[in-house]
């Protein structure tokens, strides 16, 4: 869940799709292969560093440039593209605000002992045999009951990779468990944005929604676990044999006592409550604050010369707590506020272009083109999937990846005698998963940022994500629970 906004703020009825035409395919498309290109470039010829630490945000900003040229050359006024930007940014301004929070909650959560104390508590219960799986359904638990994939990275996804590295598996493979799971509970729980967004686009009810997605989902969770199950059995670590090492040299850098789990709790209980996002991770950073002085007072006076110098370094800034031990040094640092930067500067960059995108009318005029090749309907499905998928990549927003495709593919559902549900599904099994594959898209910039491991190396781990859509195609294919207007689950000769 991309958490912008409560479903209460997404005014769908206003949401706007331009269309320009004086704009055809190929203008459309002009910007979206440069684009593509130079990330291409950057990643596979110049290793990421084309132009620097930000190159992947100056290709964003160069590509809307083009983009803009391609507008003022339709008879799109500046003004028309800077007002789109601007609607961009305003929609990714809480998420942002959270990515500061994270920030400091991560910070805040390493001097006051929460995470080592998640570490400490985690190694003793998950052995290497379990772990992958278990992460899985951790995280898809925590993520049904809040409604949200980002609160649950940001809590007990940040506790799960610290654990696993200490065991010594990949932190890809980590996230890719969190992530499977997160979104898995996200995608199927009704508190989530999405999953009410999905359904409103598309013409049907929450409920009916919901229990349409699971003949996909299920089948695709199944699968998930049965990988990260197979790959416990099989994955070479090198921290079984250490662990008693690592529990001793936590228990005396810091003062372990279960109390600490008080804060994310409240954290959790705060989103249970539907409190806003903001509010329930300020909580949980000025907790841990009270905590770290509380419990951990021997810690701060090593960082600082006083508990309030400590604790505001550690949220601003990089902080080290250095230990006997080199794995526990590099999982007991954190880099604030500061090290969310990076992240929020690419977020800023992809809104930028997919605003210029957006006020040009490209992405219209793109999705409408793929619409004329639907003409069966497995060519519907399939075509509802590349849309979403387009969308995520180009707009760099999940919510753009559903409204579009949702209004625009709504009639065509329709005119094939199909229910709602099949469209609001597929926007789900295509739209939201797929986004945080996507390493600027806000939800792939999001999880990578918050759990410190790049979109390229928890990809191919993420496999509730990227399996989604074809198993949503799987079935369009086979014409398996596809339902007709009149609510029969019927097979539809594709």
């Amino acid at each position: 869940m991309q958490e912008n906004k409560n479903l209460s703020e997404i005014e769908i009825e206003d949401q706007k799709i331009i269309d320009n035409k004086e704009l055809n395919i190929l203008e459309a498309l002009i910007p979206v292969v440069i684009l593509m290109g130079m990330l291409a470039y950057n990643i596979f010829v110049k290793d990421g560093a084309w132009m620097g630490d930000y190159s992947n945000q100056y290709i964003l900003l160069i590509a809307g440039g083009i983009t803009a040229i391609v507008g003022l050359k339709n008879n799109v006024t500046f003004n028309t593209m800077i007002m789109e930007v601007w609607e961009n940014l305003k929609s990714v301004f809480v998420p942002i605000m959270i990515l500061f929070l994270v920030g400091a909650l991560a910070g805040t959560w390493l001097i006051s002992g929460i995470i080592p104390a998640m570490v400490y508590y985690g190694l003793q219960v998950l052995s290497p045999a379990i772990f992958l799986p278990a992460t899985v359904i951790i995280a898809a638990i925590i993520s049904i009951a809040t409604g949200s994939s980002w609160t649950t990275s940001a809590t007990v996804g940040i506790a799960l990779i610290g654990i696993g590295s200490a065991l010594g598996i990949p932190t890809g493979m980590i996230a890719g468990a969190v992530i499977s799971g997160a979104y898995f509970g996200d995608k199927m729980s009704p508190l989530s944005d999405t999953t009410n967004l999905a359904p409103a686009m598309a013409g049907t009810d929450l409920f009916t929604h919901i229990k349409y997605m699971a003949y996909t989902t299920i089948p695709t969770i199944i699968i998930t676990l049965i990988a990260f199950s197979i790959m416990s059995m099989t994955i070479d670590t090198t921290g079984i044999t250490d662990v008693s090492g690592l529990l001793n040299t936590i228990k005396t850098t810091f003062n372990i006592t279960p109390y600490l789990f008080i804060v994310p709790l409240v954290v959790i209980v705060l989103i249970l409550f539907k409190t806003k996002p903001l509010i329930a991770l300020g909580t949980g950073v000025g907790l841990a604050a009270i905590f770290s002085i509380i419990f951990q007072s021997d810690v701060l006076s090593n960082l600082a010369s006083s508990n309030f110098e400590a604790i505001y370094n550690s949220m601003l800034t990089d902080t080290a707590i250095v230990t006997d031990n080199e794995k526990l040094n590099k999982l007991f640092s954190s880099g604030g506020i500061n090290g969310m930067l990076w992240t929020i500067y690419l977020i800023i960059s992809a809104m930028v272009f997919g605003g210029i995108m957006d006020g040009i009318g490209a992405l219209a005029r793109i999705t409408r083109s793929l619409l004329k090749l639907a003409d069966s309907v497995f060519g519907l499905f399939a075509t509802t999937v590349i849309s979403c998928l387009g969308l995520n990549t180009i707009a760099s927003d999940q919510y753009l990846a559903l409204v579009i495709p949702g209004k625009m593919f709504k009639q065509a559902y329709e005119d094939k005698g199909l229910a709602p549900e099949n469209l609001s599904r597929t926007l789900e099994d295509a739209g939201t998963v797929t986004s945080v594959l996507i390493p600027w898209n806000t939800c792939g910039a999001y999880q990578s940022g918050v759990l410190g491991v790049s979109v390229a190396d928890y990809f191919i781990y993420a496999i509730f994500n990227w399996l989604s859509p074809f198993m949503t195609l799987l079935f369009a294919a086979l014409g398996l629970k596809i339902r007709e207007l009149k609510g029969n689950l019927v097979k539809v000769k594709a």
